[in-house]
């Protein structure tokens, strides 16, 4: 716990046998209360790797819900648990799991409710090894994103980010789509509902084991992005409804 607030650790996983091992070890469990896995049908053994090394909750998907429908559970079992804190990590070690404390304690001293670790802040994409086509259209990207949402990121497209209890129980993340424009389509709601982000920089890895989306699904990605953000520019105008904009403390 940090300042009496539980803090638990979510890890969305689909076919992380070969690196789960490595990112549970970093994680600092003398601040960390419970590990959540929530594994997406994989076809490798991540379940019994998680279950060898002793992870707290394992939650297997009898079928493939996708990245977003994965995040989902993960965060449900959180709420269930009564986390004050929850940090979400991808187990593909791709991020490190030693940034953890101070994510953690900047929501534990109430200073932002949101933290995301930032790959673009220090040039940590480039340095670990980010394809130049990624990078270049992450900026792109976040570009357009912070003109249609009126924010200043460094980077939407993160897979390293804690959130405050409160925020998890205001936003319809149910509400979002189960595959990867999930990430963003929350963003949109956390800016929606009025709830500041803070980043920091975030070392980052690129290497075989580590999970990546082929360039098709990067190009789909891309374009729901531009949805999610020209919808979230449209409602705050005043063009059109949303279920996705309604929060759940509000009913």
């Amino acid at each position: 716990m940090i300042n009496n607030k539980k803090v638990v650790v979510v890890l969305p996983a689909y076919n992380a046998a070969l690196t789960l091992k490595k990112t549970y070890n970093e994680i600092p469990f003398d601040i960390v209360d419970e590990v959540v896995l929530v594994d997406d049908a994989s076809k490798d053994d991540t379940v019994r790797v998680a279950q060898e090394i002793g992870i707290d909750h394992v939650i297997k998907h009898d079928k493939n819900r996708g990245y977003g429908g994965n995040q989902k559970s993960c965060y449900d079992k959180a709420l269930e648990l009564e986390a004050d804190i929850v940090v979400m990590l991808h187990p593909d070690y791709q991020y490190t799991p030693m940034l953890i404390q101070s994510m953690a304690h900047i929501i534990a001293n109430d200073l932002y409710p949101v933290v995301f670790g930032s790959r673009i802040l220090g040039k940590g994409a480039l340095k670990g090894g980010m394809p130049l086509y990624k990078y270049f259209f992450n900026r792109c990207l976040t570009l357009v994103e912070n003109i249609l949402l009126n924010q200043k990121l460094s980077e939407y497209h993160t897979g390293f980010r804690s959130f405050s209890k409160e925020v998890l129980e205001t936003i319809n993340y149910e509400a979002n789509s189960d595959d990867f424009v999930f990430d963003n389509e929350m963003i949109s709601q956390i800016f929606m509902a009025n709830f500041e982000i803070a980043e920091i920089t975030c070392p980052t890895k690129y290497f075989e084991e580590a999970s990546s989306i082929n360039l098709k699904r990067s190009i789909e990605y891309g374009l729901g992005v531009l949805r999610v953000s020209f919808s979230h520019f449209f409602y705050k105008l005043g063009f059109f409804k949303s279920a996705r904009y309604l929060n759940r403390k509000k009913g």
